[in-house]
């Protein structure tokens, strides 16, 4: 039967949203401000300010407020100078907010039962400033019911069911394989969306909430019985947003000589400062050092990759100075490390309730939100009210941080649609969460660096998308990827190795920016899990952690810091200028997406877009020589792609004529389900060929019919398929096949009702020979400019260097010079 054509994402949307607030009581007005007034401490005094209620000490004003409504209490700070936030429950001193920034900007912001007494705690941290003003708001949030929270296995047998999956507007996770995906069911709603698109699925968790509750009683276990762990920061439990940020700046404080405190440029949606440190020797010099990032958390939900983030930045503190590896690498390198780019989501994710509070477990679990606080243009105006933990669309309303890079922006594995958890936001770059470390990448010549993310035990390289190409520098990335997993044990594979996905982190910190990045997905288990087997064991390779006896994540980590000081994998400029200059190498140019699809299927695609990009990076020379770390002056989008010189011609086309008979429709397994099928020989060398790949074609009248293919090598291995819709050919292919036999399965998915049997034909399969390695020839440059100690300017010069290169400029300063 032929199938109807699926609601646009849009709809979808409205749809889910009608169900799951059905009955609910929906009161999602603005926090307004129960208090607004100034705090006074004399003195600043170094404590945890959320950590407990201290009554009357120095260094703090406390006020009080009954909860009004059961909902959020968002209390804010501002002013000069280092003050924080506590928020308390009068009676037990249990601690419901809290925010420790670098500054006086903080959001203090938790769940609160109505006519619960709270006290709220203002903390002078540091600093001169002796107060600050205070505004605590309150807002109901919405109860309601969807129905339990799942996690299911689908079954996605070829690409096409994988493209079908992610037009459906589920959240999926990045947990899967070739022939399935795990996804988070939120509720009857998209369990019958999931039955009505005909997938078939295995349940791996029947009741999410009552597994987190779970998990979470297991970490209050293992907190009572641990302690300290041995972690390099002791840590025996999940932080909040408040522990990440006293932790960062006492960090600071303690090791004044290595660290440097790191605010990025742009505040988040919800007014949020995102806070970082640089970990070096002399930190506040500008010294052409390469630099690793190291980021956490661009998905709320992931709690475990701020924390492997964090850690990595006490191994290397603690360790200074005792270990030789780490104290030379420390000197050598810079390390920035930002463990929470997506602090908004996070701290509703980590301080969501559970059901029997008020808020449900579905539409309104923010534990498992996945994205920013970002209200999209395209929002519906029903759903565009309140803050974001007190809004009608619960945690379907944001953009996906990991979807809104502007590098191959658009395309396809991010949604169009606003409630959908991989929305793509509204432009490229259209976050600010994104924007700071699209900007940070854009001031600092960051070498290296890795994106931590949850759960699949995966390294993913780029590209995101299987048509982009590898790049030239894939063998160097498998490599490095190699010795990585060698300590973690995870899977070392290129991005659309689980699922196309345009728009991630490295799609533009590489091909725009040249850095080498990665994607770290942690654990298998769970966004998460509990502590000790998702932080502690996975961190130090302990355990049934895949990395158990093999360094895990530390060790792994160590490896990506090592390779960040190994110039064959980015480049350097030398030369002589006087001490005391300012370098500035910089270049602009404009930047592609992807073509942009417009809606979830691609049956609607449109052209690319171009906008502005500039890479402008400074160093200031400490010595008449200098030596600086950069990326290639030639970005990767534009200097080619990898492959292979031909050692022979390719093998000749194969005509297959159609086997007699017309098989059935088959939906289901499609080796074991109604086919047709053929064999054809495959030619190697020593026949005097070389293929680079072949393609098994076939095509039909119809776009409505939909046939799909599979091949299989001499073994019965699936190694190719091709199910795509909405077109009237398939071609499957594979790169570099082995000789040997093969066999092409041929199903018919769909015929159209009422039509005539739309048979396949014009079957063949061709041989092409590999795609060469191709270098465009095109070489950009680096324009360097150089401002001598006594403020004068130098004539600018064009530097071209290529990954792997030294370039020696010659005396950099000099009044005029020409290009090199």
């Amino acid at each position: 039967m032929h199938r109807p054509k699926q609601l646009p994402p849009s709809t979808r949307g409205l749809r889910a949203l009608a169900l799951a607030c059905t009955g609910a009581a929906l009161v999602a007005a603005p926090a307004e401000a129960a208090i607004n007034q100034s705090v006074e401490a004399a003195a600043a005094v170094d404590r945890s300010c959320h950590a407990g209620y201290a009554d009357g000490a120095a260094g703090t004003q406390t006020v009080t407020a009954t909860a009004p409504e059961t909902g959020l209490v968002r209390a804010r700070l501002s002013g000069e100078g280092d003050w924080d936030l506590g928020v308390f429950e009068a009676n037990s001193g249990r601690a419901v907010a809290g925010s420790a920034g670098f500054g006086s900007n903080e959001l203090a912001e938790g769940f609160v039962k109505k006519g619960q007494k709270l006290r709220i705690q203002a903390c002078r941290f540091r600093g001169d400033a002796s107060s600050a003003n205070l505004s605590v708001g309150f807002a109901a949030v919405a109860a309601g019911s969807n129905g339990k929270v799942q996690i299911v296995n689908v079954n996605t047998a070829s690409r096409k069911d994988m493209r079908r999956l992610q037009g459906l507007g589920l959240d999926l996770t990045e947990h899967g394989d070739g022939n399935s995906v795990e996804v988070v069911l939120h509720g009857t709603a998209d369990e019958r969306t999931l039955r009505d698109a005909g997938f078939t699925y295995d349940v791996r968790i029947a009741d999410l909430e009552a597994r987190a509750k779970a998990d979470r009683s297991a970490d209050s276990k293992f907190a009572a019985s641990n302690p300290k762990t041995q972690l390099p920061s002791a840590s025996n439990q999940y932080r909040r947003l408040a522990d990440y940020e006293l932790e960062l700046k006492r960090l600071a404080m303690r090791h004044p000589a290595l660290v440097k405190e790191l605010t990025l440029n742009h505040q988040t949606v919800e007014g949020r400062d995102v806070n970082g440190i640089e970990i070096t020797q002399n930190p506040t010099a500008q010294d052409g050092k390469p630099i690793f990032l190291q980021l956490g958390v661009h998905h709320a939900r992931e709690w475990p990759s701020s924390e492997h983030a964090i850690e990595f930045a006490y191994d290397l503190l603690n360790n200074y100075g005792t270990s030789a590896r780490t104290t030379q690498l420390v000197n050598a390198t810079r390390t920035i490390v930002v463990p929470l780019v997506n602090p908004d989501g996070f701290n509703l994710s980590r301080e969501a309730p559970h059901a029997g509070f008020n808020a449900s477990f579905g539409l309104f679990d923010f534990e498992m939100k996945r994205k920013n606080c970002r209200i999209s243009v395209s929002t519906p105006a029903q759903y565009a009210t309140g803050t974001c933990g007190d809004n009608p669309a619960g945690r379907l309303r944001g953009t996906d941080p990991n979807r809104n890079y502007g590098g191959l922006w658009g395309g396809a594995g991010a949604s169009t649609d606003w409630s959908n958890d991989t929305f793509r936001g509204d432009a490229p770059f259209s976050e600010p969460e994104v924007q700071n470390i699209r900007e940070l990448q854009a001031t600092r010549s960051i070498t290296n660096l890795i994106t931590n993310h949850t759960f699949s035990n995966l390294i993913l390289r780029p590209p995101g998308v299987f048509d982009m190409g590898a790049p030239l520098e894939e063998a160097q990335y498998k490599a490095l990827g190699a010795r990585m997993a060698g300590h973690n044990g995870y899977d070392n594979i290129p991005g659309y190795g689980l699922y196309d996905t345009t728009g991630s982190t490295e799609d533009w910190t590489f091909w725009t920016a040249g850095s080498i990045g990665y994607t770290f997905e942690i654990g298998t288990v769970g966004f998460h899990p509990p502590y000790n087997n998702a932080v502690v064991d996975e961190y130090l390779g302990r355990g049934q952690a895949a990395g158990a006896g093999r360094g895990g994540n530390r060790e792994a980590y160590y490896e990506m810091l090592a390779s960040t000081v190994d110039q064959e994998l980015h480049s350097v400029i030398a030369g002589s200028a006087p001490e005391g200059s300012k370098l500035t190498i910089s270049k602009s140019f404009m930047t592609e997406t992807s073509p942009i699809w417009n809606n979830d299927y691609g049956t609607d695609i449109g052209p690319v877009q171009m906008f502005p990009d500039t890479l402008e990076y400074s160093m200031v020379t400490d010595g008449s020589e200098f030596e600086w770390n950069v990326n290639p002056s030639t970005r990767p989008v534009v200097a080619g792609r990898d492959g292979r010189d031909a050692q022979g011609p390719p093998q000749a086309t194969i005509a297959v004529a159609n086997p007699a008979g017309q098989p059935a429709e088959n939906t289901g397994d499609p080796l074991r389900g109604a086919h047709e099928e053929f064999t054809f020989d495959v030619d190697g060398p020593e026949d005097g060929v070389d293929n680079g790949k072949f393609t098994v074609h076939i095509d039909w009248a119809d776009p409505n019919t939909d046939w799909d293919v599979y091949v299989l090598n001499s073994a019965g291995t699936l190694v190719s398929q091709s199910a795509s819709f909405g077109d009237n050919t398939e071609d499957a292919v594979l790169v570099d096949p082995p000789p040997g036999t093969y066999t092409a399965v041929i199903v018919n998915y769909d015929q159209v009702d009422g039509a005539a049997y739309d048979d396949w034909g014009n079957g063949r399969v061709e041989f092409a020979s590999p795609r060469p390695r191709t270098e465009t020839g095109v070489k950009e440059a680096w324009m360097l400019t150089c401002e001598r100690p006594d403020g004068q300017a130098t004539t600018p010069q064009e530097v071209i260097v290529d990954r792997g290169e030294v370039k020696d400029v010659g005396e950099a300063c000099a009044t005029t010079s020409a290009a090199r």
